[in-house]
């Protein structure tokens, strides 16, 4: 009788087969697996080996010879191999880095993205004084823009708001191993969640993706919680309410700050000044590109 083996089952048996591993054919394997799949193979295969060890990505090159323990290559060969099925590499590993912090990052979050450094950026430049400024971050997802600013600014109050309970307790965690005391957490949709008024700055990095939109990667569609990433036909629902709702949470003088895509810019400019914000202005990210709206509540 001829028994059929499953795909894992016949990689579980290729593995148990395969020769000891150096840190050096280690990376040449992964390499190879991931190119059909990701633009940055040989990234992805330093980074997956490097966080397994626990080292740097140059200790990888500076003792290539070394070698992998049985244990070590069957959790290097199955990391690969999810990255290889779509999952995105910050959640095989756990985390991602941002603003400097090493965060904990899980299905429940999205994976923040460097483009997304410019809204801290925007924050901390708005407000040079020294003084306590209370700030609200909603959506906060992992934390990273509440943790990023709150390390910035440690004599000022952040509170980070999101409407799901898993995302929050990653963000409270990641505030926990970065041991800062000046951040508070709330879970609810939005403005609603804010315990208190008169904020001198609102921040968020809503989902911004039309719900249609092909121009998404499949991988992020399928990996990423699709309330962080789709909001409407025109992807703008959830900064409608947002700019709507957040002057009734500012003090007068204080700034609303959203980040949006760089096709949105012109539309998201006429709902500020539409809802009322003046000195309304946009900032560009490193590409180049409208990345974030600032706006100002009389």
């Amino acid at each position: 009788m001829s028994i059929k083996l499953t795909c894992l089952q016949q990689w579980a048996i290729k593995m148990s087969l395969l020769p000891v591993w150096t840190f050096a054919s280690a990376l040449q394997w992964a390499q190879t697996q991931l190119q059909p799949v990701s633009v940055s193979a040989v990234l992805d295969a330093e980074v997956l080996l490097a966080d397994l060890l626990h080292v740097s990505r140059g200790h990888l090159h500076a003792w290539p010879q070394r070698e992998l323990t049985a244990e070590q290559q069957e959790k290097f060969s199955a990391g690969v191999m999810r990255c290889v099925q779509g999952e995105p590499i910050a959640y095989v590993t756990g985390h991602r880095e941002f603003w400097s912090l090493d965060l904990l990052v899980t299905p429940a979050t999205l994976i923040p993205r460097p483009e997304t450094e410019l809204l801290v950026e925007c924050v901390l430049n708005t407000f040079h004084d020294h003084d306590t400024h209370k700030i609200a971050d909603l959506g906060t997802g992992s934390g990273a823009i509440a943790l990023a600013i709150a390390t910035e600014r440690p004599q000022w109050q952040v509170h980070a708001t999101d409407v799901s309970e898993a995302a929050l307790a990653v963000a409270h965690q990641n505030a926990m191993r970065l041991q800062l005391m000046n951040v508070s957490f709330h879970q609810g949709d939005w403005c609603a969640a804010l315990p208190t008024r008169g904020f001198d700055a609102i921040v968020s990095n809503p989902p911004y993706i039309a719900l249609e939109d092909e121009r998404v990667e499949q991988r992020v569609k399928l990996a990423e919680p699709h309330g962080a990433l789709f909001s409407g036909e025109d992807g703008l629902d959830a900064i409608r309410q947002i700019i709507s709702h957040a002057k009734n949470f500012l003090k007068s003088g204080g700034y609303l700050f959203i980040e949006h895509g760089c096709g949105q810019a012109a539309m998201v400019r006429c709902l500020f000044e539409k809802a009322g914000y003046t000195k309304v202005d946009l900032h560009k990210d490193l590409a180049g590109l409208e990345r974030v709206t600032r706006g100002c509540m009389i």
